[in-house]
């Protein structure tokens, strides 16, 4: 169980991409073989690499990954880095937040507008139901990167003398 809840977000990666991958690759086949598309893969495709994308930021997070910019972070001194480092962990979640709350009342409008998605004619909230959750999920993992530095930081100090 604690390798799922560990390792959640690149499993639901994995799974969207063989999807995604599958589905393509049936409508190259269905496109050369009768010279016609699935129209739906589009819909499905697009709304796949929206999931992807915020499942994948989870997992840049986790690992420290995302892009940075850490010319003054590397010059302060120690104590000055982490004022940085919580002052950026504060807005990176406040952000975050603020995208999963966004995310909520967009999957709840559609819920309750009844809207439908443009191909396929299903729900339209089937697309967003995720993307609260995979926000708060990479509030997570960057509220655990950050304590991972916090804690390195302080390892290094008890190192250093």
């Amino acid at each position: 169980m604690s390798f799922l809840l560990r390792e959640a977000e690149k499993i639901v990666c994995a799974v969207i991409l063989l999807a995604m991958t599958a589905l393509g690759f049936a409508n190259v086949v269905v496109r050369y073989l009768t010279s016609y598309s699935l129209a739906s893969t589009e819909e499905l495709l697009t709304n796949g690499f929206l999931l992807l994308t915020v499942f994948g930021a989870a997992i840049a997070a986790r690992n420290g990954e995302h892009l940075a910019v850490t010319i003054l972070y590397d010059a302060v001194p120690r104590p000055v880095r982490r004022v940085i480092l919580v002052l950026s962990s504060a807005l990176s979640v406040a952000l975050l937040a603020m995208s999963a709350w966004f995310t909520w009342q967009l999957f709840a409008n559609q819920f309750e507008s009844g809207v439908r998605s443009y191909a396929l004619q299903i729900p339209a909230w089937y697309y967003s139901v995720a993307l609260p959750f995979g926000f708060a999920l990479v509030i997570i993992r960057y509220i655990q990167h950050a304590f991972e530095r916090w804690r390195g930081d302080t390892q290094e100090v008890v190192a250093d003398v």
